[in-house]
């Protein structure tokens, strides 16, 4: 008879109910993504095109709040600019700070309130920005509401799922970022269809009030699942953390390292919510068999991808694990990144071949981008949830989002040449940031690697 103290360790199945055979926490917690994540999407399809159809237009850009003096401190930095050179400038700022702020909301989780009470009042502030979003004047409230509920709510959601495995369930941490990608991307098709739908037909401010009404329901999936969702106090993840040391710098020197490679790819990635979507609607003939595509439905079709995705590269990374070894997380970032360049050569080959160019090439180049989204964000998700200290989870899944940070705030200082050097070189640019993310992760693979391994 085996001696059971000896027994080779199994994985803890989850008690009472499930969700796909994982902890019923996390059906709570990717319905409760799905809900941001549409209010969040279908928000940002409407952003650039609201702000250079009607809110900077005369009648309307003096009614905002405050923003005479943002837009002469802007332009004091980056000098006069036009409608859509302030738009995307504005565009990058707010998207850029969104995820800043979670690095704070880390760190306020892991040392004063629990992750569980910052998710909560990062929903209720988001609720708020998304409703004061109808309204001209309160724009900037709104996007200041959004900004600050985001950084409580985001890197503090995404530790969540991790805290639901134990620390040695690789396989079941995987398939659990997995099944939360599919919420993050339900959430991330519907809200552009839908809310872009309705602003088309009835309106900017109906549409931008719907994304305040779904926040909402994603705030009461999360209260309902509140009790399936456990967390050791923040003393306890402090006293944690005093334990630990510093021995555990190198690895964190480490993961910096591997997030700061997935700004090249995010540069190329968020475009497609910025520019591209001002390119489609000047340059894109965008009947399709006699319908009228709406600009904004393009920011549906990479998400809805990923979602289809999904078990297509599950099968392929476990093929690839029979047949001489699945992919480490560093090298499939670097596939991402060279899958996101190909998007953007694509939009380039469609600039030199027409200046009405064909829908089909914004919708390959949005599905080539939701492949590339799965080979580089729940992968460094997962990377960061195994890897991180126990008590750095929450802020370093915070600092994840400083990435976005970053590679949001250049998506709008890039946004902003393009109406200098024209479509096909812009997309070109796009195609070649890429591409040196891609390279760069190609050849620091190794020695990433072997300090996380060590």
């Amino acid at each position: 008879m085996t001696d059971l103290a000896v027994a080779p360790p199994e994985r803890t199945r989850p008690a009472g109910r499930t969700f796909f055979g994982e902890p019923i926490g996390l059906a709570y917690l990717s319905f409760t993504e799905a809900w941001e994540r549409f209010s969040y999407y279908g928000m940002t399809a409407l952003l650039v095109l609201y702000m250079t159809q009607a809110l900077f237009m005369p009648g309307h850009i003096e009614h905002i709040a405050g923003f005479a003096s943002l837009r002469h401190a802007l332009e004091s930095v980056f000098g006069p600019m036009s409608t859509l050179a302030l738009a995307s400038q504005v565009y990058g700022l707010y998207t850029g700070f969104v995820y800043f702020t979670p690095v704070f909301g880390g760190l306020i989780a892991d040392r004063l309130t629990g992750r569980k009470i910052a998710v909560a009042m990062g929903a209720v502030l988001m609720s708020a920005g998304h409703i004061a979003m109808a309204f001209d004047a309160s724009f900037l409230l709104a996007l200041l509401l959004l900004i600050t509920g985001c950084g409580l709510l985001k890197g503090n959601i995404s530790s969540q799922v991790g805290a639901l495995y134990p620390e040695d369930d690789a396989n079941g941490r995987t398939r659990g970022f997995s099944i939360y990608s599919i919420g993050i991307n339900v959430g991330a098709v519907a809200g552009p269809l839908v809310c872009g739908l309705l602003a088309q037909k009835y309106g900017w401010h109906v549409g931008f009030g719907l994304a305040g009404i779904l926040m909402l329901c994603g705030l009461a999936t999360y209260l309902i699942g509140y009790h399936t969702l456990v967390e050791p106090p923040p003393s306890a993840v402090r006293a944690e953390a005093r334990e630990e040391g510093s021995t555990n710098w190198r690895v964190v020197a480490t993961l910096i390292g591997v997030m700061a490679l997935t700004i090249f790819h995010s540069i190329a990635y968020y475009q497609n919510s910025n520019i591209a979507l001002v390119w489609i609607d000047k340059h894109v003939n965008l009947d399709l068999f006699g319908f009228q595509v709406p600009v904004a439905w393009f920011n549906s079709i990479d998400p809805f991808t990923s979602i289809v995705f999904v078990p297509i590269l599950i099968a392929l990374w476990k093929w690839q694990d029979a047949h001489g070894g699945e992919p480490r997380e560093i090298m499939k970032i670097s596939t991402g990144a060279f899958i996101a360049s190909a998007a953007n050569l694509l939009l380039f080959i469609g600039c030199t071949v027409s200046d009405r160019v064909s829908v089909v090439y914004p919708i390959m180049y949005d599905v080539l981008l939701g492949v590339a989204f799965l080979y580089y964000w729940p992968t460094l998700l997962a990377l960061v949830s195994r890897a991180a200290p126990a008590g750095l989870k929450a802020t370093l899944m915070g600092v994840v989002f400083l990435t976005l940070f970053i590679s949001n705030i250049l998506i709008g200082w890039i946004g902003g040449i393009y109406e200098h050097v024209g479509p096909a070189t812009f997309w070109a640019i796009e195609a070649s940031i890429a591409a040196v993310g891609g390279v760069l992760a190609l050849l620091l693979n190794k020695p990433l690697n072997r300090q996380l391994d060590r």
